[in-house]
């Protein structure tokens, strides 16, 4: 496990490390440029560097962890890789199901493998499944999404690089916008932000503000309308022991 500066958890655990790109917001992706950082500093989990890599000896993780926690599942790799064979998946399914006290969330870009493998897992409660949504092209993600039996559904935006029309929340729990960072991120259009705020609360969705990002995406905040959105869905309140 690892601690993790991404507001929206507590930490990262990842059964999987690795992946390749595969649409426009993954163009300048942290987790590449981590495991490249993190091989150079000599830890023999990225000896292969950002190559798909599979970690059977981390899936005992969760099992020690005393205190209930809010874990980020593969912040550097994706779950639903078409290279992931669907009998690992299942093994981290198993160590979720295993361990109810704890929130275990998973984002992908892969909603169409998502899918076809969603009859195959046991979706207990304590599992948040998301999607990344950088614009409208890849919008089909959230039906796909809405199609699973995933007990609570979210979305990334971000990084936010196009406006996001007729946003369909009808079965979506929790939406994140943040803006991209780095030395040559893409803008984030303010109204862009307003318009998936308005639809959160349209439909009763739980809202939560990143970051404008930006070369310097302290200095830039994570303010939005003067105030911070750090809106969660409460069902990890129910469940922890």
């Amino acid at each position: 496990m690892a601690q993790t500066r991404i507001e929206w958890t507590e930490m990262s655990w990842n059964p999987s490390t690795g992946c390749n790109k595969i649409s426009a917001g993954c163009k300048f992706c942290y987790a590449e440029v981590m495991a490249r950082r993190l091989k150079a500093m000599g830890l023999v989990k990225y000896n292969n560097g950002f190559k798909l890599t599979l970690h059977d000896d981390d899936l005992r993780i969760p099992y020690t962890w005393k205190k209930p926690r809010i874990a980020f599942v593969n912040s550097m790799s994706d779950l639903f890789h078409k290279d992931i064979p669907l009998s690992f998946i299942k093994k981290v399914f198993k160590v979720m199901n295993e361990n109810p006290q704890h929130v275990f969330q998973i984002l992908t870009k892969r909603a169409d493998i998502l899918l076809k493998y969603n009859k195959e897992l046991k979706w207990t409660h304590n599992i948040w499944m998301g999607v990344s949504v950088e614009n409208e092209k890849v919008m089909n993600r959230i039906d796909l999404l809405s199609e699973t039996h995933a007990k609570t559904k979210f979305l990334s935006c971000e990084p936010l690089i196009g406006p996001l029309p007729n946003l369909n929340l009808g079965k979506i729990d929790w939406v994140i916008v943040g803006g991209e960072s780095g030395r040559t991120p893409r803008p984030m259009e303010p109204e862009w932000v307003l318009d998936i705020l308005n639809a959160c609360e349209k439909a009763g969705v739980e809202f939560f503000f990143k970051q404008w990002g930006g070369t310097n995406k302290k200095k830039s905040g994570r303010k939005l309308n003067g105030k911070f959105y750090n809106g969660m869905p409460e069902v990890n309140l129910k469940y922890v022991k």
